[in-house]
């Protein structure tokens, strides 16, 4: 396997040479540092003591966990045999020292990398890990179960799905499969992907008398990505039932509707989803302060993001501008004078990071082609 070095973060990286990422023998993506430097941001501000990374690949993101964040003790994993000796590589070329015995590094920091399976691993490692952060190839849905009994019962789960067209309804018997939710195809798929992800997590948790909160949830690239603070107790899984539900969409006019109910009153249903929060204020603050101190090589995008998500109307579902305009017969606007003009009509209103044609209001669809008809 012919290698090179990459630098990511504070991290120096061997990766294997390939003609495209996906031929490589060990997968390393370079598009997910972004998500990696999210991630680091969430563990400074998480300050975790024991943390792992469950499907390593290169170990790049368990690395640059031991390098850049309080994290005491890192553990990172991978059932490839290639990507377990690249691990042991990249974590000698990071820290000075030789790993002791077969898997394990001790000094300042302590890191350990092993050759199991996932949930062999997580199953033997019960309510250990104040951090458990699954970023598979796919879907975390096989790692799920184990996960959350692998994290401590007062602790936080990092989730990456990948399978964004299993998500968003390119691939609707998978979807029911993999996540027993119908998915919704069209403007609104991506955060229709990222609830069900959610509701999924909520349909899980609720057997450990488990429930969370909802740090962080958004989605960008090819990707979903959330965080969450677990929170024990049966009352608090209650909490969450209550908080799933189902959204109905009219293709023809653009109109959502959402229902609070654990199974459908009608025809026409989207779900089971999470129509709750998708992000904690104050610790969206928190990743904005780490983001302004740190050095990231993304450090603008970052920023910008945070940002956007931090104004970003945390209600469900939202509008595409340009699709409305187009079913209508409307010349479109941009988001920005939508938002100001609901604004000015008294609704709450504003952008979307999960689209850039898209607002979030808490007026109703005649209210925005109204605004869009005053515009014209």
């Amino acid at each position: 396997m012919e290698l090179g070095e990459v630098r990511e973060g504070k991290a120096r990286i061997l990766v294997p040479k390939a003609a495209r990422i996906y031929d490589a023998p060990v997968f390393y993506n370079p598009v997910m540092a972004f998500n990696r430097d999210i991630s680091v941001l969430a563990l400074k501000v998480i300050k975790p003591e024991e943390a792992l990374d469950a499907l390593s690949a290169t170990g790049v993101r368990g690395i640059r966990y031991a390098l850049e964040t309080p994290v005491r003790e890192v553990w990172l994993n991978d059932i490839n045999g290639e990507a377990f000796k690249l691990i042991k590589k990249n974590i000698g070329l990071n820290f000075k020292g030789k790993i002791a015995g077969e898997d394990k590094m001790m000094g300042e920091k302590t890191l350990v990398a092993t050759n199991k399976d996932a949930n062999l691993l997580m199953d033997e490692k019960f309510r250990y890990f104040d951090f458990v952060d699954l970023d598979p190839f796919g879907s975390p849905m096989p790692f799920l179960d184990a996960a959350l009994r692998s994290v401590k019962r007062k602790g936080f789960l990092g989730i990456t799905a990948t399978d964004t067209g299993v998500l968003c309804g390119a691939y609707k018997n998978a979807c029911l499969r993999k996540y027993n939710a119908m998915p919704l195809r069209g403007e609104l798929c991506h955060e229709s992907g990222l609830r069900i992800l959610i509701g999924a997590v909520v349909r899980y948790i609720g057997k450990y008398d488990l429930g969370f909160k909802v740090l962080l949830a958004y989605y960008r690239d090819h990707y979903f990505r959330v965080f969450l603070k677990m929170e024990d107790g049966a009352r608090k899984g209650d909490e969450l039932v209550e908080k799933l539900g189902y959204v109905y969409f009219d293709h023809k006019t653009g109109k959502f509707e959402v229902e609070h109910s654990f199974l459908p009153s009608r025809k026409g249903a989207y779900g089971p989803l999470w129509l709750g929060e998708m992000k904690d204020g104050t610790f969206i603050r928190a990743l904005l302060n780490e983001a302004e101190k740190s050095e990231l090589s993304k450090k603008k995008k970052v920023l910008n993001f945070l940002n956007m998500i931090g104004e970003e109307l945390d209600v469900p579902f939202f509008y595409d501008i340009h699709r409305i305009a187009k079913r209508y017969g409307l010349e479109a606007r941009k988001s920005e004078k939508i938002v100001e003009s609901l604004r000015g009509r008294g609704f709450l209103a504003s952008r979307t990071h999960i689209s850039p044609t898209g607002i979030k209001t808490n007026a109703g669809l005649s209210d925005v082609v109204d605004v869009l008809r005053s515009l014209q």
